[in-house]
This record gives C-alpha cells, structure tokens and sequence, in this order.
C-alpha cells in the first residue's frame, strides 16, 4: 500500500488508515476476539496506520489496539491519538457510558487543554497501549477550547515534537474554519478533517485545505462516508448525514450521484473514498473498521480504480462544486502525488 509523508516531518501514513474507535463499542458490543482480527487482516492488507483516542470506550479503543499491535515491528507502523479529554473517575456512574460507546462508565471525560492535562493525556494513552511513544498527536475537537488548545496545548505537543518524542502534532475536528486557524497560527503539522471534503460536502475548499497548500502542510480525511449515507451503492432512505437521520434532498442527491458513479463502472462507497484524494494536500484516508470482513471490503473499495472523468461528469452536472481540483484525479496515479 502506497505511503504519504507529512510534509516537513519524517512520518509517512499509508493512504489507507484503521480508524479505531469501533472497536471501542461504538454503538455495539464488539467481541475482542474480533476487533484483534480486525487489527490482524488491516495489517495483512498493508495498513500501517492505526488511529484511536481515549475518548473512543473511555480508554477501550486504545487498549485493544496496543495490545493488537503487541509484538509488532514498532519501526513499520505509525499510531496516532488524541488529547484534551482526560479519563478520570466518574463519581456519578450510572452503568454506561452516555456517548455512544457501550462501556461501564467508571470513568468519565474531562476537558483540558493544559500543558499539564497534555503531558499526563499522553502518558495514560502510553500505558493503556503499552507503547513506548506515540508518531502523531492531535488535539481532539477543541472546538471550545481555542485559546488554551492554541496557547497551552499545541505549544506543549510542539515542545515534545522538537525534542523528537513525537513525530507530527495536529488538530482533529468535525469543522473546517478552526483546523484552518491551526495550520495558520499554530504549529501544527497535520490536521485530521471529519466529513468537510466528500463528495457531499466540499466547505473545505473555502478554508483549511487552500491553507494547507498554501503552507505546505497535510490532511488527513475523516468522515468520508458522512456517517453513513455515501457507504452504500444505492443510499435509502433512514440512513445517516452527520450523525443524524438523512434530508431526503440530500438521499436524492446521493442517489444522483450513485447512478453517475454506477455509468462510469464504479460504485457510491468507492468514490467516497477517492474522492479526497483528487486534492493534493489529503494524504490518508481513515475508515472505522470494526471486523475483518469490514477491512477486506474498505480495501477492496481503496483499491478500485475510480475514472478521473467520473469528477468531470459530476462536476458539469452541478452534483460537486465546479472549484474541486480538476488537475488532480483521484485514480491510482493521483495517489502517488
């Protein structure tokens, strides 16, 4: 599988990346057997990145990844996580976690961007891993927190950075205008981007990645099936956009765009994955992948070959904006940019 480097760090990511917070019991249980099977078939697949949090099953997430990735070549894989919620004790437990992940809820979230809640978030991913570092930290959905994560926080991970005890530092958000702020202000490397630049929605083009070419840094695209409505062929009604039942208008659009995808020989979720990469500053795709057969399906559907005309013909009919990079497509030879 090809690999991207971060622009101006010595770390590469496979295009392809493990998202792990499924395999945190996001939504559902998930047996350990198979989140480990799952870890096992990314790896024989050629996925060398793996991304988790201690958000993702308060802690869970990152507990079954380092002990997955227990006993591999610490030198052939990067692992990225996050900080600004710190695990403590939760005083008030009420017997589940109440964000979505089916976990005892011993522990809750607490926010903070301090050096201090930096410096002991990385220390307890270490343990819960078992790892002896982390390749990529990012500050996770500060969305409220600009100032501390600007001020405190983002100058700590640039810290530990320079000394060479991370390799790359970043932001990871669901909205664009802040990890835009990042990349100009701060000194981030990389910022992961949740479901701002997909063949549903392109905000992005009007912030974070005309900045992050602008500067030379990289992205890394999340969210690429908008929580669910683009991962199937045909998009029906009840599916998710956004964590939230789909419009109808916005089923109908998929549909549209299905049917394209469907005359030019490919399918909805393929393009889906693709379609990031017709921008050069998108360097990694990362899908949750909760089972082995979920990572065989998301390398079948990375591995096909997506028409470069497919973007030109949902550009003329008005079904993605006219200012996604026509220069680029997002076939194989566009993964090597």
């Amino acid at each position: 599988m090809h690999q991207r480097k971060i622009q101006n760090t010595s770390v590469s990511v496979t295009e392809l990346g493990f998202g792990a917070s499924v395999i945190g019991n996001l939504y559902r249980v998930t047996p350990v057997e198979e989140a480990t099977a799952a870890v096992d078939t990314a790896w024989e697949a050629g996925i060398r990145y793996f991304d988790t949090a201690p958000h993702y099953g308060l802690g869970l997430s990152e507990r079954r990844l380092g002990a997955a990735l227990q006993g591999r070549p610490r030198e052939e894989y990067v692992i990225s996580s996050k900080v600004g919620r710190l695990l403590v004790p939760n005083e008030e437990p009420r017997g589940v976690d109440t964000w979505g992940f089916v976990v005892r809820d011993d522990l809750r979230r607490q926010w903070d961007f301090s050096r201090d809640g930096v410096l002991r978030s990385i220390e307890d991913t270490l343990e819960r891993t078992g790892l002896d570092r982390l390749d990529i930290v990012y500050l996770h959905d500060p969305d409220d927190h600009w100032r501390q994560a600007a001020e405190e926080a983002m100058p700590t991970l640039a810290e530990l950075r320079d000394q060479g005890v991370i390799g790359a530092i970043g932001a990871g958000m669901n909205q664009s205008a802040m990890l835009t702020r990042f990349l100009r202000e701060t000194a981030a490397d990389v910022v992961m981007l949740a479901g701002r630049y997909t063949l549903l929605d392109q905000s992005a083009l009007d912030d974070v990645l005309p900045a992050a070419r602008e500067l030379g840094k990289s992205v890394v695209a999340v969210g690429v099936f908008n929580s669910g409505l683009l991962s199937r062929d045909r998009p029906a009604e009840g599916m998710k956009y956004d964590y939230q039942d789909a419009p109808p208008a916005l089923v109908a659009r998929a549909r549209e765009i299905a049917e394209v995808c469907e005359a030019h020989g490919t399918t909805l979720p393929a393009a889906a994955i693709a379609f990031p990469r017709t921008h050069p500053s998108i360097i990694n795709v990362t899908l949750g992948m909760r089972t082995p057969e979920q990572v065989r399906r998301n390398v079948e559907l990375h591995d096909q070959r997506v028409p470069d005309g497919l973007w030109d013909n949902l550009r003329t009919q008005g079904l993605i904006r006219s200012d996604v990079l026509p220069e680029h497509g997002g076939g194989r030879d566009a993964r090597c940019l």
